[in-house]
């Protein structure tokens, strides 16, 4: 069985660098296919999946590395019922909402949690 990682992402991606380098991580980390990644948007994290990251800090890494991660096998989930979801528009990639009890399942199910 293949080590799991869980990125939570929080950082607001309109100020903060960490969640692009987040998504970064993730598709750089898949693609060897030896680790399962999961990746965890909430709050204002979520506009990381935004049609349009050209307001967000280092959109280059939203652009070029959302649709690895959209690609492979990995999960990309965010907050069930977050106001800023209506603000997406068509986004690259599909996600998932959970709840914050299905967010506490997948942690303690993966071996590794990583907050940015």
């Amino acid at each position: 069985m293949k080590p799991s990682v869980l990125l939570v992402i929080t950082s607001d991606p309109r100020v903060s660098p960490k969640p692009a380098e987040a998504i970064r991580i993730a598709a750089g980390v898949g693609v060897w296919k030896k680790i399962e990644m999961t990746l965890y948007l909430r709050g204002a994290a979520i506009l990381a999946l935004s049609e349009h990251p050209d307001d967000l800090v280092d959109e280059d890494n939203y652009t070029r590395y959302l649709p690895m991660i959209g690609e492979g096998n990995n999960p990309i989930y965010v907050q069930r019922g977050a106001p800023l979801l209506s603000n997406l528009g068509e986004t690259p990639v599909k996600y998932e909402e959970i709840t914050d009890e299905q967010l506490a399942t997948q942690a303690a199910q993966s071996r590794y949690v990583m907050h940015f």
